[in-house]
């Protein structure tokens, strides 16, 4: 008597045909990963249509505005920081803020009209106020 036995599979046999969707699934990416931003993008997005600007919003509009706020931000950070180094701080405070926005040229004319609480003001003596420079003492009589 002979034994059956199951054929074994070797390497001549040709892989298993797959088709190209659905056998890997993706890990679900957010759209700040997909863009490569920090700030939420479906948040900004979740905000304009709750805004009621247009009927249809399109998917590129959250993203771009997204990526602007984030700038913004960042330049207004940096500029703060460096305010805050100047003055030998370890911490940005409001004062900070208001140094670094009025004295770049940009965003002193964007946030012309905002106020920031506890800010105060940048240090400006008007040139008539200042004390008269005493040049060279005329020396003789004065003729009127």
């Amino acid at each position: 008597r002979t034994r059956l036995t199951h054929p074994q599979p070797n390497s001549t046999m040709a892989p298993k045909a797959t088709s190209g969707r659905g056998d890997k699934k993706k890990k679900p990416q957010s759209k700040s990963v997909r863009a490569g931003l920090t700030f939420p993008v479906a948040r900004v997005a979740r905000t304009l249509r709750f805004m009621r600007l247009a009927k249809r919003l399109g998917a590129g509009g959250p993203v771009y505005l997204t990526a602007v706020l984030e700038y913004m931000a960042a330049e207004v950070l940096e500029l703060a920081g460096n305010a805050c180094r100047d003055n030998k701080k370890k911490r940005i405070t409001p004062r900070h803020l208001v140094l670094a926005i009025r004295n770049d040229e940009e965003l002193n004319k964007l946030l012309g009209g905002v106020t920031i609480a506890s800010g105060g003001v940048l240090p400006n003596i008007h040139q008539v106020l200042l004390p008269k420079n005493k040049s060279k003492k005329t020396q003789g009589s004065q003729d009127f």
